[in-house]
């Protein structure tokens, strides 16, 4: 039976670290330059400075033009909204977060991750009415972007030029969320569960709640640091081929960058799955 076609995807968590300078990027490369390079070896990448504070337009323009047409950002959501408001409360800062520039990636705007902090346990009736808020199209995301306030101190990005599907991941961390009820809910709600391996620190979770499963490999024996072997990077490959057998998306990102780890395992993940990013010369 031939596979389904889905969409399969292997990058980094994030692109800007010093201590790839001269290791992964070559010594001289310069740094404006670091995403271009990444993205010639890996089809897609999180963004991780939206998670500390809201960036700007220009930024997210700058970056999908300097990336291949084919490449895809996942954007990691603003922790004003998932650590300091705890999902309450948020339609005026998902507004702003949306305005600051996220829909200029246009057709390369990939899903959207929220990651919960390890203190925030499961509690249902708040997940849903977050989920209730979350735009599904991108129309529906500039519609909302459009109720920005003035915390947005740059000229907002407001429009696309096409309405495209948008979906949204969870990643957990508190014990809680090993109660079965979770799963349920994030499928009534079309929301991927992040398949996260943490070195033991978090909750490891596997259900499919989604057309996407969305995989974050902070590093199986150190956290942020330690590499993955041959051996464990072909279990994951199996893991992947598992489900784009059955019809499914996948998003994985290596997040071990503290060692430079990540860029090798994400290139060597992929060439088990055979995929083949742009080539270093286009």
């Amino acid at each position: 039976m031939p596979i389904p076609d889905s969409e399969i995807r292997i990058g980094t968590s994030g692109w800007a670290y010093p201590g790839w300078r001269g290791e992964f990027y070559p010594r001289g490369l310069p740094r404006h330059r670091e995403l271009e390079y990444l993205s010639r070896r890996v089809n897609t990448v999180e963004i991780n400075g939206s998670f500390y504070s809201l960036q700007r337009p220009e930024r997210y323009l700058r970056w999908r033009d300097r990336t291949p047409d084919d490449f895809r950002f996942t954007v990691k959501g603003s922790r004003f909204i998932t650590h300091m408001l705890r999902l309450r409360g948020v339609e005026t800062a998902l507004a702003n977060f949306l305005a600051s520039g996220v829909l200029a990636l246009e057709a390369k705007l990939g899903p959207i991750l929220w990651q919960l902090p390890p203190r925030q346990a499961f509690e249902p009736d708040r997940l849903s009415a977050f989920f209730d808020l979350l735009p599904r199209t991108t129309h529906d995301a500039a519609a909302l972007a459009r109720h920005h306030d003035d915390k947005v101190t740059f000229p907002p990005h407001t429009d696309v030029s096409a309405d495209r599907r948008l979906r949204h991941a969870l990643e957990v961390r508190h014990p809680s969320f090993t109660d079965p009820r979770f799963p349920e809910l994030l499928r009534a709600h079309d929301i991927a569960l992040v398949v996260a391996d943490t070195a033991g620190m978090w909750p490891y979770l596997e259900d499919v709640t989604s057309d996407l499963v969305y995989v974050r490999l902070h590093g199986d024996v150190e956290l942020y640091a330690s590499g993955y072997g041959d051996e464990t990077l072909t279990a994951w490959a199996t893991k992947i081929e598992r489900w784009r057998s059955a019809g499914l998306d996948v998003y994985v990102y290596f997040d071990n960058d503290i060692k430079v780890k990540a860029p090798g395992d994400a290139m060597a993940l992929a060439a088990k799955l055979g995929l083949r990013p742009a080539s270093p010369g286009e």
